[in-house]
């Protein structure tokens, strides 16, 4: 039997001849009613979003964290729910539907499937998703598209009666498309809530031309005092030497780091940064 691009529709598979009915119950499976995969495909959330649409009778348009992946969003999982605005209230598990308002210009193809542009993806995200989850969303879809702030403020004035609205506008104080994982967002609002300065991220720490060699995952120019987060990937010998040669350049350049990981209580890590800032308000205070 010859393989069959998928997701693909059972029934319309069948009239064209392109599988047998005995075959499609013995080498695929339903993801959704109607819309099958090979029986041990373990899909991604692309696969999972085109096979949403599928079931949509190609008629649904991708919202939310779905179409914040198709925009090139980071840090979403292929479980993630896929939502659809549809009109079917009985969605199957896996896909959830909305019955929202969309105009023409909140619409938009990507890789072939009409999905919430940008600016209406952002609006979704940061209303529906609560608390550092939103940010963080915002966050991620930022990094991916650099996203107009101001534009989705007037999308939202547009909207003025849709729910979540005002938890949009509070997400998007905190927003910053300089976070480059959900744990970095975590980190920085964890700062901002201990009631720190907000500060920058990815800041630049350039050489004797004025070149960036790296980029600080967030912290005070000030003063000279990073934070930064690290993940497991900078327990791979490769990474780890690298570490060595861009801690000694940040070093050089008079910049205190405060390294997190995973595990530290918050409690630790605001007092390390304490500490560091106010050793680096003395240091600025000698050097003026």
């Amino acid at each position: 039997m010859r393989a069959l691009a998928w997701p693909f529709i059972g029934t319309e598979a069948i009239a064209a001849g392109r599988v047998r009915k005995h075959q499609l119950r013995s080498h695929y499976r339903p993801l959704f009613p109607n819309v099958y995969v090979p029986i041990d495909a373990s899909p991604t959330l692309s696969q999972r979003t085109t096979a949403a649409w599928l079931w949509s009778g190609r008629q649904g348009v991708i919202a939310g964290a779905a179409a914040a992946a198709l925009h090139g969003a980071r840090w979403i999982p292929d479980a993630e729910p896929v939502e659809v605005v549809w009109r079917n209230a009985r969605p199957p598990a896996g896909i959830v539907t909305r019955r929202d308002r969309l105009d023409a210009d909140e619409v938009v193809q990507v890789v072939g499937l009409p999905a919430t542009s940008v600016t209406r993806t952002a609006f979704d995200v940061g209303r529906l998703t609560r608390g550092h989850a939103g940010v963080s969303r915002l966050d991620a879809l930022g990094n991916a598209t650099g996203f107009d702030v101001a534009a989705v403020l007037q999308l939202a004035d547009r909207h003025a009666g849709t729910p979540g609205v005002p938890r949009l506008r509070e997400a998007l104080t905190r927003h910053d498309p300089g976070s480059e994982s959900p744990r970095e967002t975590w980190l920085r609002l964890l700062l901002i809530g201990a009631g720190f300065p907000r500060p920058r991220t990815q800041i630049p720490v350039r050489d004797t031309v004025g070149r960036a060699r790296f980029y600080l995952d967030m912290g005070w120019e000030d003063i000279r005092v990073a934070v930064e987060y690290d993940g497991d990937h900078h327990r791979e010998r490769a990474m780890f030497a690298d570490d060595i040669i861009r801690a000694e350049f940040i070093a050089e350049r008079g910049w205190r780091r405060v390294r997190v990981v995973a595990g530290q209580r918050e409690a630790e890590i605001l007092d390390r940064v304490a500490r560091a800032r106010c050793a680096g308000v003395r240091s600025d205070r000698r050097a003026g």
